[in-house]
C-alpha cells in the first residue's frame, strides 16, 4: 500500500484526485488542509484528514513521517512552501514529490498566450513560482512538476504532455485531466521521476482557438 500525503487537500484538482484514488487504488491518503470540515463528506478507512499549516515546518513534520509520496496542491508564497516541503521531505528521507504549477515556468509558452498568462497571474507571482521550481529541481528529490494550462471544470479527460525544453502547446486543460496525470504519476513514480511536464488539451493552441472563433 502506498502512503500519499496531499497538501492543500481542499483544492479542486486535489478533490478529484482524492476521490479517484480512494475508489480506484489501495493507497492510504493523509489529507492536510486548514479546515477539515471542508472535506467532511470524504470518509474512508484509507483516508486520514488532518488540519495543519503547510507553511509551518513543525506542523508539516507531524504528518510527513511514513509517507511514500507527497502531492502539493498549493497557492501562496511558493518559494517558502517549496523550501519547507523539500527540507521536511529530506529530513524524513522521502523522495517522491508531485508539484502543481502553471504554464510559463520557463518562458516556454508562446505569445500571445504566454504574455496573457504573465499579465493575468502577475510577473511577481510568476517569478515566485519559478524560484520554487528552481529549489525543487536543485534538490535530490524524485520530483514531478506539472505545468498546467488555463484550468477548466470540464469532466473530459483529454491531454497532451510536453517536456521541459519543449514549446508549451495549448491554452487550456481540464482539472480532471490534471488529476488523471497525478494518478499515473502515483502509480509509476519512477517513470516520471525528475521531469517537468506541460499539460494541455489537444487542439487548444492559439491557432486552433482563433480558427474556431472564426467559425462562430
Amino acid at each position: 500500500m502506498t502512503n500519499v500525503l496531499i497538501l492543500g487537500a481542499n483544492g479542486r484538482i486535489a478533490q478529484i484526485a482524492e476521490r479517484r484514488l480512494l475508489k480506484e487504488t489501495n493507497c492510504h491518503l493523509t489529507l492536510v488542509l486548514r479546515d477539515s470540515g471542508r472535506l467532511r463528506t470524504l470518509k474512508s478507512d484509507h483516508c486520514k484528514i488532518t488540519e495543519g499549516d503547510v507553511s509551518n515546518s513543525k506542523s508539516l513534520n507531524k504528518v510527513m513521517s511514513g509517507q511514500d509520496i507527497v502531492y502539493a496542491n498549493l497557492a501562496g508564497n511558493m518559494t517558502h512552501l517549496s523550501q519547507v516541503i523539500t527540507q521536511s521531505m529530506k529530513s524524513h528521507n522521502i523522495k517522491k514529490l508531485i508539484w502543481i504549477t502553471g504554464s510559463g515556468l520557463y518562458h516556454e509558452t508562446p505569445d500571445p498566450f504566454g504574455t496573457w498568462v504573465e499579465k493575468v497571474v502577475g510577473h511577481k507571482s510568476k517569478e515566485d513560482t519559478r524560484q520554487a521550481a528552481r529549489i525543487i529541481e536543485g534538490s535530490d528529490l524524485q520530483y514531478t512538476i506539472i505545468r498546467a494550462a488555463y484550468m477548466t471544470d470540464s469532466p473530459k479527460i483529454d491531454y497532451d504532455l510536453t517536456q521541459k525544453g519543449e514549446i508549451f502547446r495549448g491554452t487550456m486543460v481540464s482539472r480532471a485531466s490534471i488529476a488523471d496525470l497525478i494518478l499515473k504519476v502515483i502509480a509509476k513514480p519512477d517513470q516520471y521521476a525528475r521531469t517537468s511536464l506541460g499539460i494541455s488539451q489537444p487542439g487548444s493552441d492559439m491557432s486552433s482557438v482563433v480558427k474556431d472563433m472564426g467559425k462562430i
